[in-house]
């Protein structure tokens, strides 16, 4: 009793760690400037001060830096789901010389730092024309080696019984794949996206280096406009940001239940 007592103790605890700081953003967007920026941890305002939010909507376009940041992410996340879908298929069940080794390669790509290939990404980008365009925000980020892992990870647990009796039926590679394959691992696939929607959503680096025209900008890129010479406007940033945070979290809680299938089955499979 004292054991589960102490244990429910220590993860009230860390919850309650975890959760301030956003707890803090939310409240900071109804506080005055002054408030904000104090050196403080009360969470109420003195006086809420909701006209915050209309000040920062007016402070940037964020409606079209919103449109640029769905579409982009949308786009992100369907081109990662199938190329991961293809290539995670590929390397599990399909018997081509080097398949391990170009498995170990791609694999090796991860310990590869973003930094790294920055600015080859950025050579390439500028020989190809598609600065200030939606190809430079979408093309180099539609396939990456994790989510490739992870789904070759889900398809290495799939019994090679499906296969064969497919197989018997005249069915191929390609609609086994989407027939059969794909509906069983829903839930890595659904990991796969998420992860794949909240890193093109959240980038901020990479749009603030290959687009310059305010009308190609994202969110991430948008919240810098308060951030100023003279310092920061605390309170609208919190405001801003959080708007730009709720797709975020209405988006894991609506696929919690496969987020969390597919991240305990990826780690006892294969």
């Amino acid at each position: 009793m004292i054991k589960k007592a102490l244990l429910y103790a220590v993860l009230a605890c860390g919850a309650a760690i975890t959760t301030f700081p956003f707890l803090w953003m939310v409240t900071a967007a109804f506080k005055t400037i002054g408030e904000a920026s104090a050196a403080s941890f009360s969470l109420l305002p003195r006086q809420w001060q909701w006209h915050n939010f209309v000040e920062a909507f007016q402070a940037a376009p964020f409606g079209r830096y919103f449109f640029n940041s769905f579409l982009v992410a949308f786009s992100v996340t369907a081109c990662v789901i199938l190329t991961s879908l293809m290539a995670g298929y590929a390397f599990a069940r399909l018997d081509f010389p080097g398949r391990k080794s170009l498995f170990a390669v791609v694999l090796a790509t991860m310990m590869v730092p973003f930094e790294v290939t920055l600015i080859p990404n950025f050579r390439l980008i500028h020989l190809l024309n598609w600065y200030n365009t939606y190809p430079a925000l979408i093309v180099p980020w539609c396939a990456n080696a994790f989510s490739i892992f992870l789904m070759r990870q889900a398809f290495m647990g799939l019994p090679g019984d499906y296969f064969d009796a497919a197989k018997v039926d005249g069915c191929g590679h390609l609609r086994f794949l989407v027939w059969i394959a794909a509906p069983l691992v829903k839930p890595i696939i659904v990991t796969v996206g998420l992860f794949a929607f909240l890193g093109s959503y959240n980038s901020l680096v990479w749009p603030l280096i290959v687009t310059g025209e305010e009308s190609m900008r994202v969110v991430q890129v948008g919240l810098t406009v308060f951030s100023l010479a003279e310092g920061v406007r605390v309170h609208l940033l919190m405001c801003a940001s959080t708007i730009v945070i709720l797709p975020t979290v209405a988006l894991y809680f609506a696929a919690q239940k496969y987020f969390l299938e597919g991240s305990i089955s990826a780690g006892i499979k294969g």
